[in-house]
């Protein structure tokens, strides 16, 4: 039998399971690296949007007080201003026109509002969308403090991320 001396030498092409298995293991651990990174990004990204609809119920605040002789909504109404239906028409007539939403970004539920004299409460306590908007209060970091006078707002929500924001006028 006649054997070519030259074909020991060629070498074969191709991978070895060693270079495969090293490349699936990376792009792998770069997945894994994604997965976890991503509801973080989500979570941040809804929070932030919270941010942004506490912010535009402050401005929808200025302008209803502006439109009201600086009253704030149910001021000399039955019940008040701590009535809650009161400030929930002021979310329908100020913040949800031209079909806008005002919801939480991850039930979709519209947000709900707990009004309370002075810097009592947790804004978490009523479950998500829950904005506690705190009469005669003013904002100190995450917390509310309370003021003399009703004429200080401080409105609060608890952050998916953890932590509270409060913004106050």
């Amino acid at each position: 039998m006649y054997t070519n001396v030259m074909d020991k030498n060629v070498k074969k092409r191709g991978f070895t399971i060693i270079e495969v298995v090293l490349v699936l293991a990376i792009a792998g651990l770069i997945f894994l690296m994604v997965f976890i990174a991503l509801p973080a990004l989500q979570r941040n990204q809804r929070d932030t949007q919270r941010e942004n609809d506490l912010g535009r119920m402050m401005a929808a605040l200025t302008r209803f007080r502006a439109n009201n002789r600086n009253r704030l909504p149910g001021e000399g109404q039955p019940g008040g201003v701590t009535a809650v239906n009161h400030w929930n028409t002021f979310r329908d007539r100020y913040l949800m026109v031209n079909n806008d939403t005002f919801e939480d970004p991850q039930s979709g539920v519209v947000y709900n509002f707990t009004v309370v004299n002075g810097a009592a409460g947790d804004p978490g306590d009523a479950g998500s969308g829950n904005l506690r908007v705190h009469i005669g209060a003013r904002c100190n970091g995450e917390a509310a403090e309370a003021v003399a006078g009703n004429r200080n707002v401080a409105v609060r929500m608890r952050l998916e991320g953890g932590g509270i924001i409060c913004q106050s006028n």
